[in-house]
């Protein structure tokens, strides 16, 4: 819901640098992959009740998630970079409740429904962007990207805000769990309405 006002601020910044990194021969693949690795790193982090190092770890793995889009935007973006992306991503939506859920038996449920509240999300999500890239333009309204984002309620920037949530406020991971799953549920419900529309 927030993802493209936030992506305005940010973009001029990691531009710079993405540029700069650009230059200096790293590619997008190898920061798309660091930032994964960073990601099982705060879910380490959270197994150990290393709650403040879990936080550091989930933001420095989002800034590695931009700038990897950026550096492709610089050096020009490829299927394969697109594909690893989307990959690293739920990499990332996965470990980090399933971590809180392994950590203390009473998250097991709330960590069980959120994942696949998650997992009917990405459906919603990526059979969207696969049925979208087949239709006109016009009516898919292509971008330059590898997939076709369709806006929801919960999108990455939300994600993220409960992941830091969950690390503020351990105690209530269930409460907080519980909630991020209804809404990712509306959001299936509102791609679902998009969809008709755009592909009836």
């Amino acid at each position: 819901m927030f993802d493209t006002q936030l992506r305005s601020l940010i973009e001029r910044p990691l531009n710079v640098v993405a540029f700069r990194l650009a230059r200096a021969g790293l590619s997008a693949d190898c920061l798309t992959l660091s930032g994964a690795l960073v990601a099982l790193g705060a879910a380490a982090a959270i197994l150990g009740d290393h709650l403040p190092l879990a936080l550091a770890l989930i933001a420095a793995s989002r800034i590695f998630d931009g700038l990897d889009g950026a550096v492709a935007r610089v050096n020009g973006p490829t299927a394969w970079g697109g594909y690893l992306d989307s990959l690293a991503d739920y990499v990332f939506y996965i470990s980090i409740p399933v971590a809180f859920g392994l950590a203390h038996p009473e998250n097991l449920v709330p960590a069980l429904l959120l994942v696949a509240s998650f997992t009917i999300t990405a459906v919603s999500f990526l059979a969207f962007a696969a049925i979208a890239a087949l239709q006109p333009a016009t009516i898919s309204g292509k971008e330059s990207k590898a997939f076709i984002y369709s806006i929801g309620l919960m999108e990455g920037s939300e994600t993220i805000g409960f992941f830091v949530l969950f690390c503020l406020f351990p105690e209530y991971f269930g409460t907080l769990a519980f909630t991020f799953a209804v809404l990712c549920l509306l959001t299936v419900v509102q791609r679902i309405w998009l969809a008709s529309k755009k592909f009836s």
